[in-house]
């Protein structure tokens, strides 16, 4: 899978762009990133407690990081 999926939830995400990051959500072929995403977005729509919603917004950036990190070690 090419980092083009992980360039635009991280820009989705950054930008607060919730439709097109569940859209990515929903075509993506990595299933812990279509988690990842589908947690943070029903906290913040659902969850009252804004420190999981920030703990979850946490989660899927250090994923989204972790993911694109990989991917440039395997392409070089």
């Amino acid at each position: 899978m090419g980092t083009l999926d992980y360039d635009k939830a991280l820009y989705y995400t950054m930008w607060q762009q919730w439709d097109d990051l569940l859209v990515i959500m929903v075509r993506t072929k990595d299933d812990l990133l279509s988690k990842k995403i589908e947690a943070f977005l029903h906290a913040f729509r659902f969850e009252k407690n804004t420190k999981t919603i920030i703990q979850l917004h946490e989660n899927l950036l250090h994923y989204l990081d972790h993911a694109m990190e990989n991917q440039q070690a395997l392409a070089t």
